[in-house]
């Protein structure tokens, strides 16, 4: 949804439906943008390797400051220094009473024009009247998998306001899911009779031999999809 909003896609999708050769190459890079990532765990994890291909500036913000895997992961109670310097800032949190609404009027505001928003978190963590009004305003631009509500009602605004793209909740729904997932059940199920401690889904490509060569390739580890060892013991 990053790449979709940065190079505008909408725009090129429109014209080839009028079949119009409408060349523009002015829109917003990709390359040398600065992206929060908000939410630090397996998820943001993956969506920092990805984005260090295109060569961003990559800041990760969890809930306390840390040392993560590819160097110092920030607080949340940094935001207010963090923000005005974002181009992009991509919502990859879960719902909770500390993430509900943490993306308010506030939080937009201090935001720089042209900024682009990316939830594919969950939708109650973004105010949408107050995302709905900067993007109206053409202030902000928003590329949404998730909204509040969801399913967004057909005549809601948002559907139609300047700069936004929406999604219906399906950033995950690919063909690769399945068989990733079932291979994590059945290596857990194997792990679980042997006593062995868990796997889990993790950014850590560390262990790319856990599941041996073959099934370390079907998993796409090579170009940065991993697991790693649960520390929790069976019980």
């Amino acid at each position: 949804m990053l790449l979709a909003a940065q190079r505008d896609f909408p725009r090129w999708f429109a014209q080839q439906q009028r079949r119009e050769w409408d060349q523009f190459n002015g829109g917003p890079s990709v390359a040398d943008r600065r992206v929060l990532i908000i939410g630090y765990g397996s998820i943001g994890q993956a969506i920092h390797r990805r984005l260090d291909g295109f060569e961003c500036d990559v800041v990760p913000v969890a809930t306390t400051a840390r040392t993560g895997p590819y160097g110092a992961v920030h607080g949340v109670d940094e935001l207010p220094s963090l923000l005005p310097d974002a181009d992009v800032v991509v919502i990859v949190t879960p719902l909770t009473p500390s993430t509900a609404g943490l993306v308010d009027a506030a939080f937009l505001a201090a935001l720089p024009d042209g900024a682009l928003l990316v939830n594919v978190g969950r939708g109650k963590v973004v105010d949408t009247d107050a995302l709905l009004a900067e993007v109206t305003a053409g202030r902000l631009r928003a590329a949404l998998d998730v909204v509040d509500p969801e399913p967004l009602p057909a005549d809601h605004p948002l559907w139609t306001a300047p700069g936004t793209i929406i999604t219906p909740h399906v950033a995950g729904g690919t063909t690769a899911m399945r068989p990733r997932l079932f291979r994590i059940i059945a290596e857990n199920l194997r792990r679980y009779v042997a006593g062995e401690p868990r796997c889990t889904p993790s950014s850590a490509r560390r262990r790319v031999g856990l599941f041996g060569a073959a099934r370390a390739s079907s998993w796409g580890v090579r170009r940065g999809a991993g697991v790693e060892l649960s520390r929790t013991p069976r019980r």
